[in-house]
């Protein structure tokens, strides 16, 4: 509503300023929401958790823990073998990442492939509310990807396989987000941005 003696030139002026005050102070309020909310980016190898990762940790304000930093020498040269890890090899490596998330009270992004219940059970003890956006892809996909990467990565393509008998799919558990690996990394930032900043567990 115009004021007296407001002429409608000097309005315009004013409202755009107005309105990108009004979107800051809701994006600011948005980032505040995710704050103290920890989210684990998971799935098997190839479906991007790195890359979304990033991604969603830079766009929320977050630290960002990349799960593969904490594998053990001993587990990594198995895997750059071609040998899948047991659950013996991945119980150490599960208890540094519970560390990680105790360590970051104001919330943090984990990638973590998570792939049974029982370990996503052990994140959750030591983070009561974590979440989970679990990335869904194909054999065939995750397969092409993980083969792309060359021998830059210590992980065999061999172990893709593997990956898909170990998975235990979230499916029912409390606080996931199940998204399509495929879809366009900008729009994956955008949806698992929008779930955060919803206090309940969806």
């Amino acid at each position: 509503m115009l004021c007296q003696g407001t002429t409608g030139d000097r309005w315009y002026l004013r409202k755009p300023k107005f309105e990108l005050t009004f979107y800051l102070a809701r994006w600011d309020s948005a980032i505040q929401m995710t704050m103290n909310v920890s989210v684990v980016i998971m799935g098997v190898a190839g479906c991007g958790k790195s890359s979304l990762g990033r991604a969603v940790a830079q766009a929320m304000q977050l630290p960002l823990v990349e799960g593969d930093d904490f594998h053990s020498p001993e587990s990594r040269q198995k895997m750059s073998q071609g040998v899948a890890l047991t659950d013996d090899d991945r119980a150490g490596w599960l208890d540094r990442l519970c560390d990680q998330l105790r360590q970051h009270p104001g919330g943090m992004v984990l990638t973590c492939s998570a792939l049974k219940k029982a370990y996503r059970e052990r994140l959750r003890a030591a983070l009561p509310g974590l979440r989970f956006v679990f990335l869904e892809i194909n054999r065939e996909q995750a397969q092409a990807r993980v083969g792309s990467r060359g021998e830059a990565h210590f992980f065999s393509s061999n172990l893709v396989d593997s990956q898909f008998a170990t998975l235990q799919a979230p499916t029912g558990e409390p606080g996931v987000l199940t998204l399509a690996a495929t879809a366009p990394l900008d729009q994956l930032q955008a949806e698992v941005a929008a779930w955060m900043t919803h206090k309940e567990l969806a």
